[in-house]
């Protein structure tokens, strides 16, 4: 050959089949879902297992494993659920444990799980109003009654017994439904000026008495000064009963 000849060129390549491209595709990477929308998923398609046959776990069921987990015999707990929920029936008990103070975990074992938010009210058993009484008007038995009421709304320390109120007066009278503490009521005199005492003084034990006179109006429990007649001096003393009064310790 001389070097004047040019040199012949390689044929192109044929061009590979359409059919064979896939083949030669990578493979798209997997993406790894969250795992709280993997528990969604899972939720969804259970729901929507039940939901072929019509049946859920019934609303009442959890408010009522939800409010038990916070039950005592001094709270009213209201668990809140929307009436609209569903969820997929279960074959166990529910279980309920509490998170905090408001919210509880409703759970069904080897299924799915909940929080709810509840509400807990402390209550009391105080004594109240059942119709209006007037300024000076004696409270009659049939006025009051005894309820249970939201301890954290009440100031003052309420009454809890009929036999507390029972014939006593209000200072500004009372509206239905008002809860009676010691402070609404107007303390009944139960020594009156210049009337004859019984000076006790002592101990369960050992106890001595002496006549006396009250010097000052007193209630009961209030302390009042008086006179022993016995030594002529002026001595205070707490009225203990109508008619009676403590001196010394």
């Amino acid at each position: 050959m001389s070097r004047t000849d040019a040199p012949t060129p390689l044929p192109a390549p044929a061009p590979m089949p359409p059919r064979l491209l896939p083949l030669l595709r990578f493979p798209r990477p997997r993406v790894k879902r969250p795992l709280h929308v993997a528990l969604t998923i899972a939720l969804l398609a259970a729901g929507s297992s039940a939901a072929q046959d019509g049946s859920f776990q019934t609303v009442d069921s959890i408010r009522q494993a939800a409010e038990q987990a916070l039950a005592s015999p001094d709270a009213e707990v209201q668990a809140s659920l929307d009436p609209a929920l569903r969820m997929p029936p279960c074959a166990y008990p529910l279980q309920a444990q509490a998170i905090s103070a408001v919210n509880v975990e409703v759970q069904c074992p080897q299924g799915w799980r909940l929080f709810v938010p509840v509400r807990v009210q402390r209550v009391q058993s105080v004594l109240v109003l059942t119709q209006a009484v007037a300024p000076g008007q004696a409270i009659p038995a049939s006025a009051l009654a005894v309820e249970r009421r939201d301890a954290g709304r009440m100031a003052g320390v309420p009454l809890t017994e009929l036999a507390q109120a029972e014939g006593q007066t209000l200072r500004r009278g009372g509206r239905v439904g008002q809860v009676i503490t010691q402070a609404d009521l107007v303390a009944a005199m139960v020594l009156k000026r210049g009337e004859p005492v019984t000076l006790v003084a002592g101990n369960a034990g050992f106890e001595v008495r002496m006549a006396g006179r009250a010097l000052a109006d007193a209630a009961q429990g209030q302390v009042v000064r008086v006179e022993n007649l016995s030594s002529r001096r002026v001595l205070q003393g707490v009225v203990a009963a109508p008619g009676e009064v403590r001196v010394g310790r």
